[in-house]
């Protein structure tokens, strides 16, 4: 049965850069903060900074094309429970780089892209190899919109993933063959 709305392929490439680059950013960020591995983190800024860019770009693109419809029937409960699924996931993406650059902006730590700073470290000059906030309640702020947003992101992209292969496996529809853009067996 061919698609009744088809995704454009800039969509789909969209989908799984931003995929790839939140898992990445969020494994990244787990090993670091867990192992304090600070040398990783100019990279995780760098990245970051260039993932809110392309999901910037995806989340104008599902503004202007919407939701695409599912590709089968399904109950209205479902298809709003999946626009609500697909709201906060986008949210989220875009919450994470943004509450990092707070976070790390607003600390004093700064922030940039490869080494062209955006937001410029700040050291503390009565406390030497110290950094003087620009702001700590933002920073705080930031630091906890990071930490939870992100463990609410990695869930809700497990329970998105296990949407995807019930409606494979279960449901034996076209959305995750649709997802990835190769055509019905």
């Amino acid at each position: 049965m061919p698609d009744r709305d088809p995704l454009p392929p800039s969509s789909r490439r969209l989908h799984w850069l931003v995929a790839a680059l939140m898992l990445g950013l969020a494994g990244v960020g787990l090993y670091m903060s867990r192992t304090e591995t600070w040398a990783l983190y100019p990279w995780h800024k760098s990245l970051g900074v260039l993932a809110l860019l392309v999901i910037a770009v995806r989340a104008v693109q599902r503004l202007r094309l919407g939701l695409p419809a599912p590709v089968q029937p399904t109950s209205p409960a479902l298809q709003r429970a999946a626009r609500w699924a697909h709201g906060v996931l986008l949210g989220l993406t875009l919450l994470m780089p943004l509450s990092g650059m707070l976070f790390s902006g607003a600390s004093g730590h700064g922030f940039g892209v490869f080494g062209l700073p955006l937001v410029p470290h700040q050291d503390d000059p009565s406390r030497p190899g110290e950094v003087l906030p620009y702001h700590a309640g933002l920073a705080e702020l930031g630091q906890q919109a990071h930490h939870w947003g992100g463990y609410l992101l990695l869930a809700l992209v497990t329970v998105h993933v296990l949407a995807a292969l019930k409606h494979h496996v279960v449901d034996r529809d076209r959305t995750l063959l649709r997802m990835l853009g190769r055509k019905a067996p």
